[in-house]
Formats: C-alpha cells, sequence, structure tokens
C-alpha cells in the first residue's frame, strides 16, 4: 500500500538530489535576501512610508541584494568543498542582522575597524541569548540543507565558464534592474547614504574585506616628529609652584545630557558645586573611539588626520619633550588607541589592592573611581627632574560605554529608576534605557567631582587644572538608532555633539592669565576636538611650532583684564 510522504520527507528528498554548485549559490542568494535583510525592508518602509512607494524599492533593493550574492558566490561556485564557506557567510549575515536589529547599526568599514578593536570585556557585553537566538535562527535551515546537498562534481574548465557566465547575468541583470528604475533608486541611495551598509551579507564581507585587506595596500607609515623647538614658557622661570594639570578623555557622554548645559534633569550636582566651566557647542573627530581619540591629540585636525598618509607625533609627545612629567592612566581595556604608546602609561586595574579590585571591578572591567586610587604615589613615582617643572595626568574613563550603562555606576549613585538592567536594549522601555545612561553621567560626574577635590588638595605643591572631554556621543533609540559609530557624514548629531568641562584653581588661572570673565561669556563658542591640542598647550605654556593661537579655546581670554 502506498502512502503519501510528509511535506518535510518531500523537501529532504529534493535537497537531496545531485545538483551544481551554481544552483547552491542561486538558492542560498535567494534564502539571505529574504531571511537576512529585515532590518533593510523595515528601513525602506520607513522611509517610502506608503506602501505604493516603498514596495517598488523593496522589490528592486531584493533583486539587487540577489544578483550581488550571486555574484560574489560565483566566485566560490566550485565544488562540495565549499559548503563550510557557503555556511560561514550565512553565519555572518545571521550575526549582522542581529545587529542591525538590537541596535540599528550600520555594517560599514569604520564600525567594523572599532569592533576588531574592541577587547574581550567590551565585546562581552553585546553578547548574549539573543545574539544566539537570531544566529541558529537565521542559520539553521541553510545549515541542514547544506549538509544534505549533493553538489555534482565537474570539470575545472567546464566549471569556470559556467561560473563565469552566472557572474556576467548576475551583474547585467542588477545593472539592468537599476538602469530601469534609476529615477527612484538613485535619489533612495544619495539621500540614504547608510541603506548601502545595509545590505546583507554584502556590506558586512565588503567591510570586512576593507578592513582586513587594507594594510595590505598601504604603504607603511612613518611617524612624522613635530616636537622639535619645543620649550617651556616664561611663566616656568621663577615659578612658585609647577602645575598639574588632569585631561580626562570621556566615553559616550552627550552634552544634551549634562545637567550644566540645561538638561532636565540635574545630572552633574558636583561640578555645578565646583562652578566649571562648560561649554555648549562642542563636536567630536568621530563617532567612535577609534577614530577620535587619536584624532583628537593630533596636531593636524580631523581633515588633516583623516587625509594623513603618515602619523604625527601628538599633544602627548610634545608635552614630554618640553621636559614635562606626562603619564596616561587608562580604564578601558581597549587601551589609548596608539596615543600614549611613547610615554609612561598603565592600566588602572594593574596592581590595584585586592580590596580595591572587590569593590570597584567586575573582573578586568572597574567602575572609574578605580583611577583615583593610589595617585599620590602614581604621581610621586614620576621622575622628579620632570615632575618638578610640571605634570600633565591623563585619565581614560569607561565613562558611558555602552551597551551595559547599568554597569557604568556604583549602586549608590543609581538616582535614576528603573534602569535597563540587560544588553539587549530593545527588551526595556526608552524612559529605562535614559534611566542607565543618565546615572553614568551622573556618576561621571561624581568621579570628575572627586578628581577636582583630589587636585585641590594638591593646590599647596602644584597649580591645578582640569579639563574634561568626551571622545564622541551615543544614540539612545533616537531615529530607531542605538549606540555610537554611524559613519560621521550621515550619523546623528547626538553622537557627535559632546560635553566640554573646565575647572581652574585660582593659582592656575592667575598663572595663565585667563579672565573668569571672559572665559563664562565664551561657552556658547563653536569648538571641536581641533580646538584641543592648541588649548593645552596654550594653557600649560608650552611653545612650539605646531601652536595655533586661531584654535586655542582660551587665547582671546589670556591677559585680559
Amino acid at each position: 500500500m502506498e502512502t503519501t510522504s510528509s511535506p518535510w520527507r518531500r523537501f529532504d528528498a529534493w535537497l537531496a538530489q545531485p545538483r551544481s554548485a551554481r544552483s547552491v549559490v542561486v538558492w542560498l542568494s535567494l534564502y539571505l535576501a529574504v531571511a537576512a535583510n529585515w532590518p533593510l525592508w523595515t528601513e525602506l518602509a520607513r522611509i517610502g512610508g506608503a506602501p505604493s512607494i516603498y514596495l517598488p524599492q523593496v522589490a528592486l533593493m531584493t533583486l539587487l541584494t540577489v544578483c550581488g550574492t550571486v555574484a560574489l558566490l560565483a566566485l566560490t561556485a566550485w565544488s562540495r568543498w565549499m559548503k563550510p564557506l557557503w555556511f560561514a557567510v550565512v553565519v555572518v549575515a545571521a550575526v549582522a542582522q542581529h545587529f542591525m536589529l538590537s541596535y540599528h547599526a550600520v555594517m560599514d568599514p569604520s564600525m567594523l575597524a572599532n569592533a576588531m578593536q574592541t577587547d574581550l570585556h567590551e565585546a562581552r557585553d553585546l553578547m548574549g541569548w539573543r545574539l544566539l537566538f537570531h544566529v541558529v535562527l537565521a542559520s539553521a535551515l541553510p545549515a541542514w540543507a547544506l549538509w544534505r546537498m549533493r553538489v555534482v562534481p565537474m570539470g575545472l574548465l567546464s566549471q569556470a565558464w559556467r561560473n563565469a557566465l552566472l557572474l556576467v547575468a548576475a551583474v547585467s541583470l542588477a545593472i539592468g534592474g537599476a538602469l530601469a528604475m534609476n529615477r527612484q533608486l538613485a535619489p533612495l541611495m544619495r539621500n540614504n547614504v547608510h541603506l548601502r551598509y545595509m545590505i546583507n551579507p554584502l556590506a558586512s564581507i565588503y567591510s570586512v574585506s576593507s578592513v582586513a585587506l587594507k594594510p595590505l595596500f598601504k604603504h607603511s607609515r612613518k611617524l612624522i616628529p613635530i616636537s622639535g623647538g619645543t620649550v617651556l614658557g616664561a611663566s616656568y622661570a621663577a615659578q612658585a609652584r609647577p602645575p598639574l594639570f588632569v585631561l580626562v578623555v570621556g566615553e559616550t557622554a552627550r552634552a544634551d545630557h549634562f545637567g550644566l548645559n540645561g538638561y532636565a534633569r540635574d545630572t552633574t550636582p558636583a561640578l555645578a558645586a565646583h562652578k566649571v566651566l562648560s561649554w555648549r557647542d562642542v563636536h567630536s573627530c568621530g563617532t567612535n573611539t577609534l577614530a577620535s581619540v587619536p584624532c583628537m591629540f593630533s596636531p593636524v585636525g580631523k581633515a588633516g588626520f583623516e587625509a594623513r598618509k603618515d602619523d604625527y607625533e601628538n599633544l602627548m609627545d610634545v608635552l614630554q619633550a618640553a621636559g614635562l612629567a606626562v603619564f596616561w592612566l587608562d580604564n578601558q581595556p581597549g587601551g589609548c588607541k596608539g596615543v600614549c604608546d611613547r610615554i609612561p602609561h598603565a592600566f588602572a586595574f594593574d596592581r590595584l589592592a585586592p580590596e580595591a579590585k572587590t569593590a570597584l571591578c567586575d573582573g578586568d572591567e572597574c567602575l572609574d573611581d578605580v583611577m583615583l586610587q593610589g595617585l599620590d604615589e602614581r604621581l610621586a613615582a614620576l621622575p622628579p627632574e620632570r615632575r618638578d617643572k610640571g605634570v600633565v595626568l591623563v585619565m581614560h574613563q569607561m565613562g558611558s560605554h555602552g551597551p551595559a550603562y547599568y554597569k557604568r555606576s556604583s549602586p549608590d549613585a543609581k538616582r535614576f529608576m528603573p534602569e535597563c538592567k540587560t544588553n539587549a536594549l530593545a527588551e526595556c522601555s526608552h524612559a529605562e534605557l535614559v534611566n542607565g545612561f543618565d546615572n553614568s553621567i551622573a556618576y561621571t560626574d561624581r568621579f570628575l567631582g572627586k578628581t577636582i577635590d583630589w587636585l585641590q588638595a594638591q593646590s599647596g605643591r602644584y597649580d591645578t587644572a582640569l579639563l574634561y572631554l568626551s571622545d564622541h556621543g551615543e544614540s539612545l533609540g533616537e531615529y530607531g538608532l542605538f549606540l555610537h559609530g554611524v559613519p560621521y557624514s550621515f550619523a546623528p548629531e547626538v553622537q557627535k555633539h559632546i560635553p566640554m568641562v573646565m575647572w581652574f584653581g585660582p593659582q592656575m588661572r592667575e598663572r595663565a592669565r585667563l579672565s573668569s570673565g571672559c572665559m563664562e561669556a565664551g561657552l556658547d563658542a563653536a569648538l571641536t576636538h581641533d580646538n584641543l591640542y592648541h588649548t593645552v598647550l596654550g594653557v600649560m605654556d608650552v611653545r612650539t611650532p605646531t601652536y595655533k593661537a586661531g584654535l586655542d579655546a582660551l587665547a582671546s581670554c589670556r591677559g585680559v583684564g
């Protein structure tokens, strides 16, 4: 008696039929277009608004995605031994879709480069069951299909011309579709540049390849010295006390979430109590740490830094060449991104007392207060002949690094509740997400307040000052975006608008001949990371050929009144 087989058995039998590697590539491309591009389809629907507008766009982008993936995979359509590579492409697409769905990130080269610089502890915050679920959901079916499919072997020459024909056909179809709908496609892609980085898996493969292969095709950078001719200014000749300047490099802080800048919540009471100066219109060099930190310490500014063919010495090299004691203290496991390579530096959790590590750290990831531990001893350990001239101490914060904002503040500093307690930001309400972020800002405020207290305690021996400046901002769900790292040209304002705060002890203000009234009157001036290099040199009275008074944020207030 003949029985009807189940749909699953019929599907399994179909998979087991002999087929060419090219047919596998075509079926896999169709699957990926449907199963791994939901962020792209939903973004097109959001942009288009009405179905009559976005449905044709979805159809065209589907055609382009399928054809592009087929063209790429046609280069691999050789034999059954390509199955692991094909499955790897599926996994890459699944992981990329997870981050686009969860954080609305785009897979551009700068995002991938920043991700490759992320250390294990930072990466751990991005992992979780949701990532595993999304990967399994998108890759389970193709994994089974690839395992069951029988790829027919074929002679090398016969395979080669057929693969070439498939590639040409896919490219020709894509070009034809793009030309036929160019009137709709051209303005869509020109006005929404981020869409090109949402085409999965093409964008991810392009970005990974670009980052991985770029070092092979660029000339070896040489270090250009710029510290020649650097000397200390006249204020050092008969100084009663050497200067002690603390530069705090913030992480992921937003200017519009600082109470000092008019935010509805009082997130910065400690800084307000210390009567600091807070500039309200400051913008970053980049939207991620890898781009911003080296750029902000560079003498050539954002435009020059991004166009450079060689590397240059930075602010820390110049300060050291002047004869000052310089030290970089890091609370980011990812480090200083090369800025501190040629000066004394240390991680804050190195040689930390066990009781302090228990109170402030989770493994090698610590709250920023850890940088205040043993600070007197670190200061005393600097070379005395340099320390007697002056000290510049850089503190690199963990700050508000996401997505685990709840880890960036201690329990006694959590003033805004309830807060988001998971890395899966989509599971939290917007209010909970903002609460967690604001708690991290409030903790930064408390940390800066304690640092100023420490500086005030040094005022008998040093003329003291502090400058705080964040590396970039953060998206908290605006426009459907989370975290940071969106390409600068179309990144939202919140990823670029950053806080900048300065505090001067009275002796340091007098030493630098700065007018308090003048500085307070200039807090709405438009500044960028380009101003950091020249402003610090001006405050520290370091004379060097690369100093530009026009980029010194305080130059106009020196010697006034």
